[in-house]
């Protein structure tokens, strides 16, 4: 059984860093990759932060370009997602994606195993 286990949330300020780890369990692919979405309050979930871990090469959305890095350590398998200069609309649940099923990266429907999600909350 595949399970993906986000930690790592919190409240902080405007300006402040967090960095999210999951822990995934029962997925032994080395290919393919992992990436970490974003739901704000009242808001569809799209993609932030995408690595596909054979070339470990990365992609992000524009709105958190330069803030935030997502890293993956094979070893351990584990996706972390850097977030840092931390801005009120960053603020809501952030999930862990796992084993990509092609299309466009940022469609949720496209991904198979998910996380049950960790609440980040930015004040102003």
């Amino acid at each position: 059984r595949v399970q993906l286990v986000e930690s790592g949330g919190g409240s902080v300020q405007t300006g402040g860093s967090l960095r999210l780890s999951c822990a995934i369990s029962g997925y032994t692919s080395r290919k393919n990759a992992r990436a970490w979405f974003h739901q704000a309050p009242g808001k569809e979930r799209e993609g932030v932060a995408l690595i596909y871990v054979g070339e470990m090469s990365t992609y992000y959305a524009d709105s958190v370009k330069g803030r935030f890095a997502i890293s993956y350590d094979n070893a351990e398998k584990m996706v972390y997602l850097q977030m840092n200069e931390l801005k009120p609309e960053d603020t809501g649940m952030y999930y862990c994606a796992a084993e990509y099923l092609a299309g466009y990266w940022s469609d949720p429907s496209r991904w198979r195993y998910w996380g049950q999600g960790i609440q980040v909350t930015v004040s102003s």
